[in-house]
């Protein structure tokens, strides 16, 4: 199946769990996070308006968040264009909760710039939508959490799995689907449970 409902700790979040100490447990200002939570890796991104931010700044609502690179010509314009179906499965009022976060596996090249351009290509709301960068070691931290295997192949190219998965308002993994290139019906029904159980 493409898509499950998330009723134990997901396997990576184990590794999370296990050495949440080695990256840094950060408290959120609501108050402390979930054992489970994404959120506590202390992540920091730099989104295609060169803004800094952590990963745990998204707490507060459900976030699609996936991985990928720019100068991907084959299976990444999938993923944005899986994400986009899936907002537009959404109502108007639906969709200004929902926000989208994707994580390049290729720091060295997506500056911000280049971020930017591919954002304005693709047509994505920038106020709801994050394409973002981070460090090396940091892309390695969130491909494990988030169960995305990839790895560089050479001139500027990566092998990876194809891989949506929708947070919680407070980081906790509740839906995956690797359906890319058509709308995961079951995806959107879980986007909508969690954008009804957050307003």
């Amino acid at each position: 199946m493409s898509f499950t409902w998330q009723t134990r700790i997901f396997p990576p979040l184990l590794f999370l769990t296990m050495t949440a100490a080695a990256f840094g447990n950060r408290l959120a200002e609501a108050g402390e996070l979930p054992g489970d939570s994404v959120y506590r890796l202390d992540l920091a991104l730099v989104d295609q308006n060169a803004q800094a931010s952590k990963l745990a700044d998204l707490r507060g609502g459900p976030v699609l968040i996936a991985m990928f690179y720019s100068s991907c010509k084959f299976v990444c314009p999938l993923i944005i264009d899986t994400l986009q179906r899936t907002e537009r499965a959404l109502s108007d009022g639906e969709r200004t909760h929902l926000r989208v976060v994707m994580v390049s596996f290729d720091p060295k090249r997506d500056t911000p710039a280049i971020l930017k351009t591919v954002a304005e290509q693709r047509h994505v709301d920038q106020s709801r939508w994050k394409l973002t960068r981070t460090e090396a070691i940091g892309v390695r931290k969130l491909a494990a959490v988030l169960d995305v295997q990839y790895r560089e192949v050479g001139n500027g190219d990566f092998n990876h799995s194809s891989v949506i998965t929708l947070l919680d308002a407070d980081g906790r993994i509740v839906a995956r689907s690797d359906r890319m290139g058509e709308l995961d019906s079951a995806l959107v029904t879980a986007v909508q449970h969690a954008i009804a159980g957050t307003h």
